[in-house]
């Protein structure tokens, strides 16, 4: 397998999806997510990428496999959502708009098209966890919703993305987590960190996380969101976000 390869020679084919030599592609008529937990615990590689592409929606899944604590390893999350935000506005005509919010969702044009949801085998913040995986789920065409009927939701056909091939925007996600990660290795959390900022909606809002309610102040250097209640300022880890193995 190499990067992304373009659709098929006749009209109405499209390739299966391509990923770079460093993952590992497997496709399942499944949960992607439930799948990829259950190779991890089997132990397979790290770079093990679990997807099903429908007409309706894109699933998929990337097991990691970490050599820091997990309160370190959680930096998947968000460079697996800046992987996606990236491939989406390439691919994407360039008035979509595509931004992330700290708890893994994901909207285009201000609205929630999908998400990312992280799950490891323990919660031990400062144990290195022997996986972690990053699930994605993103709204391609929902049919029997007319535009404007559910407006705090959306699909990528609604928001003109119609062109864009569920099947590419998977290999485009993958190659731009990557350079993510590549990054996140060799330069630390800081670059990363100023991304994934740059791109959160919400920050400056009110918001009600964890028991907590009170203004989005931002993150800590460990992708934690600070909440501003009152004079204090409280801090929920994103490993608050951890799912339990399935």
């Amino acid at each position: 397998p190499g990067g992304a390869r373009s659709g098929g020679a006749r009209a109405g084919v499209t390739a299966p999806p391509g990923f770079p030599p460093l993952l590992q592609g497997v496709a399942t008529q499944g949960d992607p997510f439930a799948e990829a937990q259950a190779h991890a615990a089997r132990g397979c590689d790290g770079g093990t990428l679990v997807h099903h592409v429908a007409a309706d929606r894109l699933r998929a899944a990337i097991v990691f496999a970490p050599e820091v604590p997990l309160a370190e390893a959680m930096a998947m999350l968000p460079v697996c959502g800046i992987g996606f935000q990236n491939a989406l506005g390439a691919l994407a005509p360039p008035e979509v708009a595509v931004a992330l919010t700290w708890d893994g969702r994901v909207r285009v044009n201000g609205a929630t098209c999908g998400g990312l949801r992280v799950a490891a085998p323990g919660r031990d913040e400062t144990a290195v966890p022997d996986w972690l995986v990053v699930g994605l789920e993103v709204a391609v065409r929902r049919d029997g919703v007319e535009p404007g009927e559910r407006p705090e939701t959306t699909d990528l056909f609604e928001e003109g993305c119609g062109a864009v091939c569920p099947e590419r925007l998977l290999e485009a996600w993958a190659r731009h987590m990557l350079v993510w990660l590549h990054r996140w290795s060799g330069e630390g959390a800081a670059p990363v960190h100023r991304e994934w900022t740059g791109m959160l909606a919400g920050l400056g809002e009110d918001v009600a996380r964890g028991g907590h309610e009170g203004r989005f102040l931002g993150v800590d250097e460990r992708f934690g969101m600070l909440i501003r209640e009152g004079a204090t300022t409280r801090l929920r880890p994103l490993t608050d976000l951890l799912e339990g193995p399935r």
